[in-house]
């Protein structure tokens, strides 16, 4: 259902919060009570096997700023965002977990700095964090360096749930897999440059458990540098593939090189020596040179279907005259 243009859209994915929800909603209501804004709630329930979704359906009657939204099973977190950030209609966005652990009361503050100092994004960022320091805080750490280092983006907390978006951002980005605990990496690709970060108060869990285990750090690791490899070489496979196959196929022509050149003045200078392929080092020689015609072959591949790609000439346009 299309609705008209408000100033604030609240996005909470969930998956079998039912237990959270009441509360959360009347703690929305109540922070944004003394702002004279417009603005509307959207839940969409990932396949909860709970009471989530009679839940949000009786929150819809006290509640006529409430949206919600329902999958037929469960598609994960990216999914349930990507589908939010579509039915979106707030001039502002912002995202926030279902759990209890983000404060509502952020959200003014983290409305103004997007309306009113410009910023594309503002993230939350959780510096005194209520979970247990060995299974979260400290992978948390790590993961988020290894994020700053790769993306060059400066946050502390990449993953906080807790952010904020100019309507603009979200129109214009594609969040799907696993991804969006990189949704202001993907959102920098596309030309959002101005990202920030504001600490946010982080609470502890109140019902239920933690839908993620310590798996999501090394699912994370890898789809950062999926996102990496895809945003630098999607439109361009040959200048990474070319050059590495081209790089190994030098280095396997010079070793085999060295070592028909080593076997020949061997046998001028009649001292002894090893035939060519008796020698291992022809044969790391030979698998370099195969590898490195199949990663060139591989780089024309992909430059031959980046080419054919409807995407190949897609560009953000920021503004035209």
């Amino acid at each position: 259902m299309k609705m008209s243009k408000l100033d604030l859209s609240i996005i909470i994915s969930l998956y079998n919060e039912e237990e959270s929800l009441r509360e959360l909603t009347a703690w929305i209501t109540s922070a944004l009570s003394q702002q004279n804004w417009t603005y509307e709630i959207i839940m969409v329930d990932d396949g909860s096997t709970d009471g989530s979704w009679d839940c949000i359906c009786a929150l819809k009657k006290e509640y006529p700023t409430l949206r919600g939204i329902r999958f037929r099973r469960n598609y994960g977190k990216s999914a349930a965002l990507h589908t939010g950030f579509k039915a979106a209609n707030g001039e502002v966005v912002v995202t926030m977990d279902a759990d209890l652990q983000d404060s509502p009361e952020e959200i003014p503050q983290m409305y103004k700095m997007i309306q009113e100092e410009g910023w594309d994004i503002v993230s939350g960022w959780k510096q005194k964090r209520q979970d247990n320091k060995l299974t979260k805080n400290l992978p948390s750490k790590l993961y988020n360096w290894t994020a700053r280092k790769i993306t060059g983006i400066k946050l502390h907390d990449m993953n906080c749930g807790l952010k904020a978006y100019k309507k603009e951002v979200i129109k214009n980005i594609e969040v799907y897999g696993e991804m969006h605990r990189y949704i202001p990496y993907i959102a920098k690709n596309e030309g959002f440059n101005r990202i920030t970060e504001k600490p946010v108060k982080h609470q502890k869990r109140k019902f239920g458990k933690s839908k993620f285990g310590l798996e999501r750090f090394v699912n994370g690791f890898l789809d950062l540098l999926s996102l990496w490899f895809l945003s630098t070489f999607s439109k361009k496979p040959m200048h990474f593939f070319g050059f590495t196959g081209l790089l190994t196929f030098l280095v396997g022509i010079v070793c085999a090189a060295w070592i028909i050149v080593e076997k020949l003045a061997a046998q001028a200078q009649h001292l002894p020596y090893r035939a060519v392929t008796e020698q291992p080092g022809f044969f790391l020689a030979l698998a370099a040179l195969v590898i490195g015609i199949l990663l060139f072959l591989a780089g024309l591949i992909g430059e031959m279907v980046s080419r054919n790609s409807s995407e190949r000439n897609h560009y953000n346009i920021k503004e035209e005259l």
